[in-house]
């Protein structure tokens, strides 16, 4: 896959110095089985073209981790990853030109933060209408012209790639982020594990575009691989909440802007969100609320007497990772109803290389919370983190039996959204929820109604708690419920 980036006028000699890319060289670059190589096919007064070539062993990426999720007979192999760009693509330009992204030239200082007149040709670019879309708002003058595939190739089928040209005046580290956030929205897949440090990676180079973009949960849910605790988070911090705010009931500050502070980007110096008197870049940024959750929860297995937990709805394995971590916990299991989902958590734990001795304490099941699962009986704790707002409320009644009826673990530890808190989100409308996957958001009388029934009902004894920065008036943003067992210490 190519991309070339060109820039005309009395400053194009400065091109080479802004990318940190001689342009009698040949740079080239390998990593894992690719072949990045940039060099100056064009090097006139007024126009300096610099070429990025990503070269891919269509094999290698068939072995890597990402392969399951497209293994179907030959299109893994026939398929056009290794020419449109994508995901690939864009880890190859932040590699190659990473000196550009953070807006550093010395022999070129006094263009590095000025509009300049640059246009960047994609030879093969999937995406469709959506390349108009995302480029248009961002200020791009977008040209396309359809290349199809082979229609002998079944992978293909009538498929078709698109040869774009987008041109703008702009700092060429703001292009260079828009870029690199976009290609792999196009794409819809990313090649790497995407975990809770891509969300931050978002906010680093699109924190000053993004929040505004017309179609900013579409470019989120597409760049975390449609993982909805990441693009809430994402989303919360756009809205200058980060979860929530620092201080309850006071004006939000930019989460943008603390990530900028922290990166020192061009990309986000130029544009008016990052203004040198924005409050928040001296602020220090807030843990995640899905971090505080985790902790929460793992300090209140700790006050607990237990060594065996079952983490029921356990995703891609983030308590499971804590979880390990601590020798008090004997035996974990992670359950979900996903397969694909545990494989996920396998790769997201590291189970090939994990020691074995830690690797003996865990075991990842597939399993529903609405049915009995005798694996799951007699643990010592069962958490279940932000899960029964996924469940549709009459299936609640299913959940309860296979639970508090069946496995009777001695805790149970229930987390979900505090619907009293939601009016600190600035971008949430009133009766909205925080995940277009929720069934239901509760108040706190409405999960204790709830909690109180259940545990009368199985013999269980409830206490209650908050997670997240705690407001007087409407309490903290997760809710926790900790059950245990009539007889239980």
């Amino acid at each position: 896959m190519y991309l070339s980036i060109t820039l005309t006028g009395s400053h194009a000699s400065g091109l080479n110095h802004l990318l940190h890319k001689h342009p009698d060289r040949v740079h080239r670059r390998e990593k894992n089985g690719s072949t990045a190589t940039v060099f100056t096919p064009v090097f006139e007064p007024d126009r300096v073209t610099v070429g990025l070539l990503l070269e891919v062993d269509p094999i290698g990426l068939v072995r890597g981790q990402g392969a399951a999720r497209d293994s179907f007979t030959l299109g893994q192999y026939v398929n056009d990853r290794p020419y449109a760009a994508n995901s690939l693509l864009a880890v190859a330009l932040r590699q190659s030109f990473s000196t550009a992204f953070a807006g550093n030239s010395t022999a070129r200082a006094d263009i590095v933060d000025i509009p300049l007149p640059l246009r960047f040709e994609i030879p093969a670019l999937p995406g469709d209408t959506l390349i108009r879309e995302l480029f248009e708002p961002l200020g791009w003058r977008v040209s396309e012209t359809e290349v199809p595939l082979d229609p002998e190739i079944p992978a293909w089928g009538s498929a078709a790639v698109r040869r774009v040209v987008l041109e703008q005046d702009i700092v060429l580290a703001r292009a260079l982020s828009q870029l690199y956030v976009l290609l792999p929205v196009l794409d819809g897949a990313k090649h790497y594990w995407v975990d809770q440090s891509e969300t931050q990676t978002l906010l680093r180079h699109g924190g000053d575009w993004l929040a505004s973009h017309p179609r900013r949960e579409l470019i989120l849910r597409r760049a975390l691989i449609h993982q909805g605790e990441y693009v809430d988070e994402a989303i919360a911090a756009l809205d200058g909440v980060a979860d929530a705010p620092g201080v309850p009931g006071a004006p939000a500050t930019s989460a943008i802007g603390v990530v900028a502070s922290a990166t020192g980007s061009a990309a986000n110096k130029t544009g008016p969100a990052a203004s040198a008197t924005d409050p928040a870049a001296s602020a220090t940024p807030r843990v995640s609320l899905a971090r505080e959750r985790r902790d929460g929860i793992l300090a209140r297995l700790r006050e607990l007497p237990v060594s065996t937990v079952v983490d029921m709805g356990c995703g891609q394995g983030a308590l499971l990772n804590v979880l390990l971590r601590d020798a008090r916990f004997t035996r974990v299991i992670g359950a979900d109803v996903s397969p694909s989902v545990l494989a996920q958590a396998e790769r997201a734990l590291g189970l090939d290389r994990m020691p074995e001795t830690q690797r003996a304490r865990l075991e990842l099941v597939q399993s529903s919370l609405t049915y009995r699962d005798d694996r799951l009986a007699g643990a010592d704790a069962m958490v279940l983190m932000e899960v029964i707002e996924h469940l549709d409320a009459e299936r609640l009644p299913r959940l309860e039996l296979a639970v508090f009826a069946h496995a009777r673990p001695a805790h149970v530890l229930v987390s979900t959204p505090n619907a009293e808190y939601n009016v600190h989100y600035p971008g949430l409308a009133p009766g909205s929820f925080r995940h277009t996957d929720h069934r239901f958001e509760w108040t706190r009388a409405e999960f204790a109604n709830w909690a109180e029934r259940v545990a009368a009902e199985h013999g269980y004894r409830v206490a209650y708690s908050g997670l997240g920065p705690e407001d007087p008036a409407t309490g903290a943003p997760t809710q926790l419920a900790t059950f245990t067992r009539a007889g239980t210490v």
